[in-house]
């Protein structure tokens, strides 16, 4: 199995502090923000390589970022170009998938996963759900409000989880339920993706592909748990920041194991 990490946007949304640091290397709790998205994707053993896409003009940092982690990382981490220089010539997320297909000819399971979407668990189980479906797998997170899940997609499901209805930025959403840049395409539906792109389809979003892939095949879902954030702004960079701060001093907390006996050992 074989992972993507999709780093090559511009952030533009994120100006100044995007302007000379991609997204995925701000920091949230004192480490880039891509340490703690391979975190979350340790639980996967089955991965034996993580392809990190990115552009032309953030590819030496994701470079040194690379060598400063050599050794430390839960997978051997590759960084791909993809040669865009700005938004007025980028490939889109669909596109850069497309790209590492086609350039390292893969034929491996695979999954995706945006290199701004934080966890606040890891996302144990998820491996194992994906390879017992044998079939394309959306991570899924209830949003818990109509009016913000229409910055994102509305999706329904049937009772065995199996997507029944999915669009891009619903203006009357049913549920609360949104698809998130989380992917499992097993190997056999690699070639649908680059249907997809052949077709001449938007490249850009990735639920596209999804919303475009589930009449075709089974499309699954898998409960995302604990807290998701999807960074697009600087209070979203904080709250995940504080969440993520905590999180790390509840973990530095001695468990009542932990205590010393009354000999003070």
């Amino acid at each position: 199995m074989k992972a993507i990490v999709l780093a090559a946007g511009y952030a533009t949304r994120l100006y100044p502090l995007t302007l000379h640091t991609p997204k995925p290397l701000l920091t949230i709790a004192g480490q880039p923000m891509l340490n703690h998205v391979l975190r979350a994707l340790a639980p996967l053993r089955q991965i034996d390589l993580v392809y990190i896409v990115t552009n032309d003009r953030f590819a030496p940092q994701f470079e040194a970022w690379a060598r400063s982690q050599a050794g430390r990382t839960p997978f051997p981490c590759t960084i791909i170009n993809d040669g865009t220089t700005d938004d007025a010539n980028k490939r889109g997320a669909i596109g850069d998938i497309h790209f590492v297909l086609q350039t390292h000819q893969l034929q491996d399971d695979l999954v995706i996963v945006a290199g701004d979407n934080l966890f606040s668990q890891p996302l144990i189980g998820f491996g194992e759900y994906c390879l017992a479906r044998q079939a394309p797998v959306l991570g899924v997170y209830d949003v818990g409000n109509l009016e913000q899940i229409r910055h994102y997609n509305a999706i329904s499901t049937d009772a065995e989880g199996r997507i029944t209805f999915f669009e891009e930025k619903p203006a009357q959403p049913r549920s609360t339920l949104t698809g998130i840049a989380l992917y499992f395409y097993p190997r056999a539906s690699l070639p649908l993706i680059q249907q997809y792109i052949a077709e001449g389809n938007n490249p850009d979003q990735p639920g596209r592909l999804v919303q475009w892939m589930y009449p075709r095949v089974p499309f699954y879902t898998w409960r995302v748990p604990g807290l998701w954030f999807d960074i697009g702004s600087r209070e979203s960079l904080e709250q995940a920041d504080r969440l993520f701060r905590q999180l790390a001093s509840d973990r530095s907390q001695p468990r009542p194991t932990d205590t010393p006996d009354s000999h003070g050992t």
